[in-house]
């Protein structure tokens, strides 16, 4: 039975079942996700609702088109949906109009235009492809101002609150990072990463947005931007662009309290959306300790960005192999004393550094309420093949021994008693084209604290590709 609501105008018929998308939209806002809608529509009646839900879901394939899709087959007893239309308030991506396509849409109806990832007409056009073995139609631009403007107020508020903190998280005052030494950035700040779900995260940007080359920084626990402080002028005085992300819980990010927020996937995750935001190309990726453990398993996701690999002191971990006998060992100590003075940590392994550099360590954590990362990062590491992260790694470990094609430099503090020489030996099996590592006998775990000669030799070996 059609809505008798409805006009019989097909003008006015399609502005009426685009204000049910937006309804479905504005509920999917106030969730917190991005404001997408969709509704299917069969011989004039309604089948079908579907809003975006991949962060609530914690699955990339929950966009509000898919959603409705899956809806209404239920409804239909059947994944063809020859009869129906359907109605999403923004132009669909790529997944979705395939999705579309096979489900034998009879017709597609947008609102708001995607410039960046749209597949009806903004990047590519999936619908005019007669090479297909069925034709959707297509109707874009209904009410595309009214769905523009749900979409543009609810980054806006995002962007433009100058104080957009979750209930469920902390943010270290910023008078906590005054006059760090040898840390003279200006802070950067990301919400709107989907991932996010509304936390804010610190970055570095520095040097050549432009530049041929950029350096991806990722640090570990627990470290922030500060580790690279040594690099960042070198590779910025060469003229290339650097990026080192604070990860949530880290730095001058925001904190969540719930130590459950923190899974592997999730920081993956924001990562990889952050690279995809800022758009980084030909990166040479460098990590340590958590950031290789993360970053090591990103390139896979996008091999074409990735050019080089600097790596230090870290792991793969795919849970193949018991964890070493010195990682037991830290994860004990902070299983014990869970809020174990960070900058005591960082002097006990590098003497050289003054009582302000240990103090800028320990800034973004005033009290235990904000160490809920550090709490946990520990545990997080994959002991069994199930556990959270391990697949992925395992795939990265085929990845780096497989695929990859870019060049590599490993360093290796000699003094690292958790993962220090032999750990890195064993890594470096598992990366193609990996020349000896450079051992540094004088270094431990923090390697980047030796960070210019490192930078500066770095610029040299990858010159040469």
């Amino acid at each position: 039975m059609s809505d008798p609501a409805a006009p019989q105008d097909d003008t006015d018929i399609d502005t009426y079942w685009m204000r049910q998308a937006l309804a479905a939209a504005q509920a999917a806002g106030k969730r917190g996700e991005v404001p997408v809608g969709a509704v299917v529509v069969c011989r004039g009646e309604l089948i079908a609702t579907g809003g975006n839900a991949p962060i609530e879901g914690h699955d990339p394939t929950a966009h509000a088109e898919i959603a409705a899709l899956r809806a209404a087959a239920r409804t239909q007893g059947n994944y063809r949906l020859e009869d129906c239309e359907l109605y999403v308030t923004l132009e669909p991506c790529a997944m979705c109009a395939g999705a579309m396509l096979h489900a034998r849409l009879k017709r597609v109806v947008f609102g708001a235009p995607e410039p960046r990832t749209g597949a009806a007409g903004s990047v590519l056009n999936l619908f005019s492809q007669r090479e297909l073995n069925h034709q959707t139609g297509l109707t874009g631009g209904v009410l595309s101002d009214e769905c523009g403007a749900l979409l543009r107020e609810f980054f806006q508020q995002r962007r433009g609150n100058p104080n957009p903190l979750r209930e469920d998280a902390l943010r270290t005052p910023d008078t906590a990072f005054s006059h760090l030494p040898g840390y003279p950035w200006a802070p950067r700040y990301i919400s709107d990463l989907p991932s996010l779900a509304g936390l804010r995260m610190h970055y570095l940007d520095q040097g050549n947005a432009s530049a041929s080359r950029t350096w991806l920084c990722l640090h570990g626990n627990p470290a922030w931007s500060y580790l690279y402080r040594h690099m960042i002028p070198v590779f910025e005085a060469a003229g290339d662009r650097v990026a080192a992300p604070d990860m949530p819980g880290f730095g001058r990010s925001d904190k969540p309290k719930r130590e459950a927020v923190h899974t592997f996937s999730w920081h993956r995750q924001v990562l990889l959306e952050f690279v995809e935001r800022l758009d980084l190309r030909n990166i040479v990726l460098v990590v340590q300790d958590w950031g290789g453990l993360l970053g090591l398993t990103l390139p896979m996701a996008a091999p074409e960005r990735y050019a080089g690999l600097l790596v230090m002191n870290t792991m793969l971990a795919s849970a193949e192999e018991p964890l070493s006998p010195g990682f037991l060992d830290w994860r004990q100590m902070c299983a014990k004393k869970p809020a174990f003075d960070i900058g005591r940590l960082f002097s006990r392994g590098n003497p050289q550094l003054s009582a302000a550099e240990c103090a800028a360590y320990e800034a973004p954590f005033p009290d235990t309420g904000h160490r809920a990362a550090t709490r946990v990062f520990p545990r997080m590491v994959p002991e069994s093949p199930k556990d959270d992260g391990a697949a992925v790694s395992r795939a990265a470990r085929r990845f780096w021994r497989d695929d990859w094609a870019g060049r590599s430099l490993m360093v290796v503090g000699a003094q690292d008693p958790v993962l220090g020489p032999p750990t890195m030996q064993a890594l470096h099996k598992d990366i193609h084209g990996c020349p000896d590592p450079w051992i540094i006998e004088e270094a431990g775990h923090f390697v980047q604290e030796h960070g210019q000669p490192i930078a500066e030799r770095a610029l040299i070996h990858f010159a040469r590709g």
